[in-house]
């Protein structure tokens, strides 16, 4: 992590169960070279997760693209130095997958052959999906040439418990939807926090584990999660459902379920995560 001195950042891992006999914190830097190596140095897997997440930027290159591609490099090259590693898990987006500059249509189905388009992200100024896009196309590139065992995950839209004291982006454009506040989407490629964490390590245990792997549970509509959380709860003030969207594509589960992931139904993700908010108070039902 940047600053293992941040206790927004660090006390709710410290306080998981065994962390203290077996979490290590480091001191790391995605742009710096090296920074990596101590934290790789002994490991057989690397789980690279880190990667600026911003919708609203003033310098894309600098703020998004250049962190993602060069510290996604920097975690590959000091994996290259430790031949004990053995595989590394990648944590991408869907937003490198679905971006492709095609409709996104009601008849579509989106699989892990779909890849984003680089020119087509910077043409509609979607910087974040082409700072992910890269990064990926980067890695890959890398792994091939560098013999690594790479495997890349492509979370949606992630909601679910929270673990941090903050809120992340995705359960704040959540938190606007509930509240009727405008968001950048029409539909939400919907996964559960814990299906992703469960990926992860499947990716790594899993021996035939190989490529990409989208993971998306539900895609929904606004209207869809709403009418969802008035059945959860009926007292909530709730803005209204608005109308139905026409072009509610589709993501592959088949693949996924070749690592053994059974998503949480879409229901039962919504009510944690409003369960979660209210526990930590940043909601009041």
């Amino acid at each position: 992590m940047h600053s293992t001195e941040d206790t927004n950042k660090t006390e709710h891992l410290l306080s998981l169960d065994g962390a203290k006999e077996r979490l290590h914190l480091f001191k790391a830097d995605l742009l710096e070279e090296g920074s990596f190596d101590a934290v790789v140095d002994g490991c057989v897997c690397v789980f690279h997760t880190a990667s600026p997440v911003q919708f609203s930027v003033t310098d894309p290159q600098a703020e998004l693209v250049e962190p993602a591609v060069k510290g996604t490099l920097n975690v590959l090259q000091s994996c290259v130095k430790f031949p004990a590693v053995k595989r590394v898990v990648m944590t991408s987006s869907m937003a490198a997958v679905m971006s492709t500059g095609k409709p996104l249509t009601s008849d579509v189905v989106v699989d892990e052959t779909y890849y984003s388009d680089p020119l087509f992200c910077e043409k509609i100024k979607q910087w974040y999906r082409l700072s992910k896009t890269l990064a990926e196309q980067a890695a890959w590139k890398f792994a091939e040439e560098n013999g690594i065992d790479l495997v890349t995950l492509h979370p949606g839209f992630t909601i679910g418990p929270l673990l941090r004291p903050t809120l992340n982006i995705s359960i704040k454009f959540f938190q606007n939807l509930m509240s009727g506040i405008e968001t950048p989407f029409i539909n939400y490629p919907f996964v559960d926090v814990r299906d992703i964490a469960s990926a992860h390590i499947q990716a790594f245990e899993v021996p035939s584990a190989k490529g990409r792997y989208c993971l998306v549970a539900q895609v929904a509509d606004g209207p869809d999660t709403l009418k969802i959380l008035q059945q959860l709860y009926p007292t909530l003030c709730l803005p209204e459902f608005g109308n139905p969207s026409d072009s509610k594509f589709q993501v592959s589960i088949e693949k996924a379920k070749g690592l053994g992931i059974n998503f949480l139904p879409l229901e039962k993700s919504i009510r944690d995560t409003v369960e979660s908010l209210k526990e930590k108070g940043f909601l009041n039902i």
